[in-house]
């Protein structure tokens, strides 16, 4: 591969994913989660579905213990988390969704549907699962966390 063809694949996929993070925002806010940020969603997708402390969040998102813990403490005033007794380690919090954090998730899951059909729309529904079979083998595990 040419330079700049892997710099074409860059910026492609790179494009993407921020199309991607927009769409899902606004299909969150368009469905009345106000006051939310991309950057919850990816808490709310590591919290899903059994919780984590703030020192999982913090490794999942790239950030130091306090970051996470100020984005935690944002996410437990608006009401999207809450902290419980770490069934395992009495010295540590879980942070787990609440019923509010749970309906904003649905509404995310909801929004991405609406923007890969519009992609299935736009390739077809073979193209689409060849994609994500494709970026399933070159990203398996993740972690997906925000581009800071």
């Amino acid at each position: 591969m040419q330079n700049s063809e892997a710099l074409a694949l860059t910026a492609a996929l790179l494009s993407a994913a921020g199309d991607l993070t927009q769409r899902i925002h606004d299909g969150v806010v368009a469905r009345g989660f106000e006051g939310v940020r991309p950057a919850h969603g990816f808490v709310f997708a590591r919290l899903a579905p059994q919780g984590a402390t703030v020192t999982e969040v913090a490794t999942h998102l790239g950030v130091t213990k306090q970051a996470a813990s100020q984005l935690v403490d944002e996410l437990v005033r608006k009401g999207y988390v809450e902290r419980r007794v770490h069934p395992g380690d009495a010295r540590a919090r879980l942070v787990v969704l609440t019923e509010r954090g749970w309906e904003c998730t649905r509404a995310a899951e909801q929004a991405a549907t609406e923007a890969v059909s519009a992609w299935a729309g736009m390739l077809g529904e073979g193209e689409v699962r060849a994609l994500r079979e494709s970026l399933s083998r070159i990203a398996p595990y993740g972690p997906i966390r925000p581009a800071w």
